[in-house]
């Protein structure tokens, strides 16, 4: 069972994801060639700052995810792995938000919806066992991995700085998936799998505007 200082953590979290106060503990990733926002069209402004938002969304649900499995984890070994993720995590929460501030954008308005969801999953995944926990970080990495590289696609090219975090978050999520892999994760089923994309789908389109 989680300790008292340890719900304390997860609820400290919570209100730091939810109140802007998340700190990057690496460097944000800058392109050596990085041109001003203002070279930017309002056209790839805006377009930069949806998809940036909708990062962010993500963000903020996998603060919730890995806090709530690292709560429920079987074994110290495993509390420690999710724990480390979610500070890499972290880093991403930081950037997104930070980049926002730089197009002159803002971060979704059902962020606390997005949480509270994503906790709610991940205390469920927990729940299930350490492997099918494990499992649900592989399928969600590997989803959240394609997802960054669609936005690779539509971020414009003269958007560098976006594209930097963007591509440093996307090399994370796939090393994430492989040390759950490599931590013995039992694959999710196929209905799972398919609830996971559909619910991926509703809150992308929804935090592309909201």
């Amino acid at each position: 069972m989680p300790t008292i200082d340890e719900f304390i953590s997860s609820a400290d979290l919570a209100l730091r994801t939810l109140s802007h106060s998340a700190h990057a503990g690496r460097p944000m990733p800058r392109p050596d060639n990085t041109l001003d926002d203002d070279t930017l069209t309002p056209e790839q402004r805006r377009l930069s700052g949806a998809l940036m938002r909708v990062n962010h969304v993500g963000e903020v649900c996998a603060q919730a995810l890995y806090a709530a499995q690292a709560l429920t984890a079987r074994t110290p070994e495993l509390r420690a792995q999710m724990q480390a993720a979610g500070r890499e995590e972290t880093d991403h929460l930081a950037w997104t938000e930070r980049r926002l501030v730089e197009l002159g954008d803002r971060t979704s308005l059902l962020n606390p919806l997005w949480y509270a969801g994503a906790f709610a999953i991940g205390l469920a995944a927990g729940r299930a066992g350490d492997r099918i926990s494990l499992g649900f970080v592989v399928e969600t990495e590997r989803q959240v991995e394609a997802h960054l590289a669609s936005h690779l696609a539509r971020l414009p090219q003269a958007d560098q700085a976006s594209r930097a975090v963007v591509a440093q978050m996307k090399q994370d999520e796939a090393r994430h998936a492989d040390e759950a892999l490599g931590a013995g994760a039992k694959a999710v089923p196929a209905p799972v799998r398919w609830l996971m994309r559909s619910a991926a789908r509703v809150m992308t389109r929804t935090a592309h505007r909201v």
